[in-house]
């Protein structure tokens, strides 16, 4: 008998809560500004396990800063009428933010990349918005793009397809113990 009343009770409550929607907190943006590797010199970091790394070239990042000074104040009569518009002048300078820049980044094996996997990269890349054209399952301009920007959002700026974004983006198997 008791059980009849907690299972009545259950489904009560059950049946209360339909209208209300659950809160669920979106997953965070996967962050992949720590994939690439800066080196100065030489090729990817050895790794102890078979491992495929791609490269690219972050292009020096120059700024330039235009400033405008008051060179002459307005001159205004006794009635505030200008008598002398004010003068200006700009001078412009350039600033490095960065140098140019060769960068490492462990990425899915070529062998992995078939038509089928590409296919399917670009509808993962369709469906969060980054792939606009058909399904083609080339490695093409329009993909690297894609690619670029997906990664460029979650903090990696480059074309070639990070690891971390691969498994994100649901390409390849996630390793269970980083889980």
């Amino acid at each position: 008998m008791k059980v009849g009343i907690w299972v009545g009770l259950l489904a009560a409550l059950s049946l209360g809560a339909c209208g209300t929607p659950i809160p669920v907190a979106a997953p965070a943006p996967e962050d992949l500004s720590g994939e690439a590797i800066h080196l100065a010199a030489g090729g990817p970091p050895a790794t102890p396990q078979a491992a495929c790394w791609g490269r690219d070239t972050i292009p020096a990042m120059i700024e330039t800063v235009t400033e405008t000074v008051l060179d002459q104040p307005e001159l205004r009569d006794k009635d505030g009428k200008v008598t002398r518009p004010a003068g200006y002048s700009s001078t412009a300078r350039q600033r490095m933010v960065h140098d140019r820049q060769e960068v490492y980044i462990r990425t899915p094996c070529y062998n992995q990349l078939t038509p089928d996997t590409i296919a399917t990269l670009q509808r993962a890349l369709k469906a969060r918005g980054y792939y606009l054209q058909p399904l083609t399952g080339d490695l093409d301009p329009a993909t690297m793009t894609a690619i670029r920007r997906y990664q460029a959002d979650h903090g990696l700026d480059t074309p070639v397809l990070s690891l971390k974004a691969a498994e994100t983006l649901g390409l390849v198997a996630v390793d269970k113990s980083k889980l």
